[in-house]
Parts: structure tokens; C-alpha cells; sequence
């Protein structure tokens, strides 16, 4: 899927709105841009806030890569965000077998393309309480494991204090700092060969979780916790927003 007129168009004009916004939101700070690979790749950030995506899009855009998020399938009937999604070549992922094949059949192809795409192994925004990257779900090493592609793994700090997670406003003053760590592909060179079973997967998975807690850890310079917190463990819904500690909305507080 190689991008076409109107997607590079459609791009720059994106770009030349949300770049301008987010350099006058905080500065920025980027480390390891020389990882970014010349072909195509799957993109693992770590998921604090609403905002990350422009964030990690930000990043990949002014690396001359286009990026190409996977996204719930409701947003495209949005009027307006909708027509962006699909001019971006962005991936409606369906709950459906037909549709998440799809999903899969284009993201295949971004990438033997040469494209980026960003897949956020947690699904969602964390439920850890200190934002540290959760339990990670298999839709990232799937693909990667099926493709023979490399996942890069991205952590970024910073962007949350600007806006919290699922905050109503900004908060500009004093003016903060995005920092982004992008560090080398992950060796997956294990997993290479073996059946996509269950252990197959949840180990791959476990090492892209690794790597982006790693980086996470030396932003952060802290230890992250010796566990990853599992919303399952926790009685929250893996899909949702949260309220607090232990909620989700709709679910029974967890303590």
C-alpha cells in the first residue's frame, strides 16, 4: 500500500495543524532516532494518555515516516475524523473475523510498503496506577512473528503531565517536556520458527513489554514494579476508561 497522492496531501496538512500545536504545548526532547529502520516496521509505544498518538506520530513525521495507527473501526463513521482516517490510509480495526483480517491484510501491506505502522501493545490506555505499561496483548507479535517484521519498541514521558489521562483540559504552565526514547528492534529471533500457540505468542509479547518498560524505566530513572499489572488480576475490564484505582466504568471497585 503504497501512499498515495491524496494520502501524502491529506498528511501535510494534518501535520502542518497538530506540529505547530504541540511545539507550542511543551518541548520536546527525542533520543534514538538512528533506530528507526529504513523499511517497514511495527512501532510498540507505551500508552499513558489521549494524546500519545500525536505524540509518536509527531516523532515518525518529521522522520520522513508516514504513520499509520491502528484504530477502532467507530472512529471512521466520525464526520470529518472519519474522511482523515481513511485519506491517511489509518486501519479500522473490527471485532469480526472478516474484519480483523482485513486489518491484518493492510497492515501487511503498509509494511512490505516500506511503512510504519504503531500498534500499542496494551490496547489501551494503562490502568497502572504510577502509568508504568501494563500486560500487553498479542495483536503486535502476531504480526510480527507471521511477517518476519521488526518491532520497534518506543517509551515516551512527559505528554501525560500536559494532558492527563482522561482529562478534560490542558495544563500548559509551567511548560513541560515530552521526552521520547526509540531503542533497537526486539530480538524476537527466539520465537522465530515456533507454532503462534499461546506460549509462542505471550513470550514475543512479554519481550516488546520488556523492552518498552526498559526504556520507560531510564526516562523515568526509576524501577518499574517487578510485576506488570494485569487488569484481570484487578477486576477491571480490559477495554474502557477507569475511574481511580481498581475501577473501570461499569465494574465493581477491585479492593
Amino acid at each position: 500500500m503504497k501512499e498515495t497522492a491524496k494520502s501524502q496531501a491529506t498528511l501535510f496538512v494534518v501535520a502542518a495543524i497538530v506540529r505547530p500545536l504541540l511545539n507550542a504545548m511543551m518541548n520536546k526532547k527525542w533520543e534514538g532516532l538512528e533506530n528507526i529502520p529504513a523499511g517497514g516496521f511495527i512501532a510498540a509505544p507505551n500508552h499513558c494518555t489521549e494524546i500519545d498518538p500525536l505524540v509518536v506520530g509527531h516523532v515518525l513525521y518529521n522522520n520522513q515516516r508516514a504513520p499509520h495507527f491502528l484504530a477502532k473501526s467507530g472512529l471512521f463513521k466520525v464526520p470529518v475524523l472519519g474522511w482523515v482516517l481513511r485519506a491517511t490510509r489509518q486501519i479500522p480495526v473490527e471485532r469480526s473475523t472478516a474484519g480483523a483480517n482485513r486489518s491484518l491484510q493492510l497492515a501487511q501491506e503498509i509494511v512490505a510498503d516500506g511503512g510504519a505502522i504503531i500498534i500499542y501493545p496494551e490496547g489501551t490506555l494503562t490502568r497502572d496506577p504510577d502509568l508504568w505499561p501494563m500486560k500487553g496483548h498479542t495483536g503486535a507479535a502476531r504480526l510480527a512473528l507471521e511477517g518476519g517484521i521488526p518491532v520497534v519498541p518506543i517509551a515516551h514521558w512527559g505528554a501525560h503531565e500536559v494532558f492527563p489521562r482522561y482529562a478534560k483540559r490542558f495544563h500548559l504552565f509551567p511548560r513541560k517536556t515530552s521526552r521520547v526514547v526509540i531503542g533497537k528492534p526486539v530480538d524476537l529471533s527466539a520465537f522465530a520458527g515456533q507454532p503462534l500457540d499461546k506460549a509462542t505468542l505471550t513470550g514475543a509479547t512479554d519481550a516488546i513489554m520488556d523492552a518498552v518498560t526498559g526504556l520507560l524505566a531510564g526516562i523515568r530513572n526509576e524501577e518499574p514494579p517487578a510485576r506488570r499489572w494485569d487488569p484481570s488480576q484487578q477486576n477491571q475490564d480490559a477495554r474502557g476508561r477507569i475511574q481511580g484505582r481498581g475501577k473501570t466504568e461499569g465494574a465493581a471497585d477491585a479492593t
